[in-house]
């Protein structure tokens, strides 16, 4: 009798992306976080100069509400743009890493918006300093970030040797 069960890929810690590759992703993230605030502000300060409205602008240096709002809103566009399409910010494009569900999959668009979420957690950017290297938004989302090459080679041998044993047990 032929087992038809298929045998699924789970990821393992030694792909998961190192801490200096996320500290990285984190640096490189940020800094296009804060452009995306320049660009943003400059197009207020136009806005401003075409209609005379200035109340917002001297709104926004004081009210620290605000500022969240501006802030975080930044931020979970630019999270949840980038890794629902790509799995991918542009930090973990140049270190070569990518958000996957413990499948080594592309995560679903809520699971995404789970973990983008979770990085609004206070203290999250202390929460890699445990011994597994995730961070909240990484377990709470049940999401990994593992090197994206290690990832294609495991898999594949994973995948390569589950045909074999189908082909000899088929014989």
């Amino acid at each position: 009798m032929q087992d038809n069960s298929k045998r699924q890929f789970y990821v393992s810690q030694d792909i998961y992306a190192s801490l200096s590759q996320r500290f990285l992703n984190l640096l490189i993230d940020t800094l296009l976080e804060l452009l995306l605030f320049f660009i943003l502000l400059v197009l207020i300060a136009a806005n401003i100069e075409a209609t005379g409205e200035k109340a917002f602008i001297n709104n926004l240096g004081t009210n620290t509400i605000l500022q969240y709002t501006i802030t975080t809103s930044i931020a979970l566009l630019y999270y949840n743009i980038c890794e629902i399409f790509t799995a991918r910010t542009v930090g973990k494009y140049f270190t070569q890493t990518i958000v996957v569900d413990e499948n080594g999959e592309k995560p679903s668009h809520e699971t995404i918006l789970i973990r983008s979420l979770c990085r609004l957690i206070p203290f999250n950017a202390f929460s890699f300093l445990g011994i597994s290297g995730r961070g909240w938004h990484d377990t709470i989302s049940k999401t990994y970030v593992v090197n994206k090459n290690l990832l294609a080679e495991k898999k594949r041998l994973f995948y390569s040797a589950a045909q074999d044993e189908n082909d000899n047990s088929g014989n």
